[in-house]
């Protein structure tokens, strides 16, 4: 891993990290991801699936998380992104990915478009779940699907999400454009189930605008358990490397 972060952005990867998705950037982000989706048995007991939603917020492009509710019996107060265990309505871990964001954030099935996955799946340490990540982009009641190919998508409404997402899931939402996701001063370099780097990402000041957040400076001396090392809110854990893998798909490099 590198010492010091760059900001990088290849030219056959065409995402900017300051410009808003338009028609034509999904449409790149659908060539560039796999659109195959798996064919293990989906209704397995340790299947989960989250969606890493990418979404346009007062015109920047953003991707948004979510801090699980303190209540949770698991992963509390952690980052993650909206997701879930597969049940017996789901007919794909898409089902699964898109149904559980509606249930957590109250977003409508119809406003998700999906653009593919990355992989391999990975366990969740925690509950021993395989968890399958989906990637989508949130569009809004106002979409017009005629929009020109390079017309800016509507953003988002963030405030209108965590007013209505589920209190007994959700803690806040809270989005980060991709300028921020490689933003050196916000990076750490971490590890992965102890083998595979990749960069943490400290959200504490942003977490903090919408949430009262109670630092803890003994929480996350364990691997991947907690918010984030020494108090902090982080993207760490499975999402911090699922974030890592669709930044690298995507040829943004920290």
């Amino acid at each position: 891993m590198a010492s010091c972060p760059q900001r990088t952005l290849t030219s056959t990867s065409r995402i900017s990290l300051t410009k808003p998705f338009t028609p034509r950037t999904l449409r790149n982000l659908r060539n560039i991801l796999s659109s195959n989706e798996s064919s293990e048995d989906y209704q397995h007991p340790r299947n989960a699936a989250v969606l890493i939603p990418f979404c346009n917020v007062n015109n920047e492009p953003s991707i948004l998380f979510e801090l699980r509710a303190k209540s949770l019996r698991t992963h509390s107060g952690e980052v993650s992104f909206p997701g879930g265990r597969v049940d017996e309505s789901d007919h794909t871990f898409t089902d699964a990915a898109v149904r559980e964001t509606n249930e957590e954030l109250g977003i409508n099935p119809s406003t998700i478009e999906v653009l593919g996955q990355i992989g391999p799946p990975e366990l969740d340490r925690v509950g021993k779940m395989r968890v399958w990540p989906i990637v989508g982009f949130l569009h809004t009641d106002r979409y017009d699907s005629h929009l020109g190919e390079d017309v800016a998508l509507p953003s988002v409404d963030m405030d209108a999400i965590r007013r209505q997402a589920s209190r007994d899931e959700v803690g806040t939402t809270f989005h980060l454009p991709l300028a921020t996701l490689v933003a050196p001063a916000r990076l750490k370099p971490t590890m992965f189930r102890g083998g595979r780097p990749y960069w943490s990402i400290d959200v504490t000041d942003i977490v903090s605008k919408h949430i009262e957040v109670e630092l803890d400076p003994t929480s996350g001396s364990v691997d991947e358990v907690g918010s984030g090392v020494a108090g902090k809110v982080e993207v760490w854990g499975l999402t911090g490397w699922y974030l890592s893998l669709i930044l690298k798909k995507l040829r943004i490099h920290h």
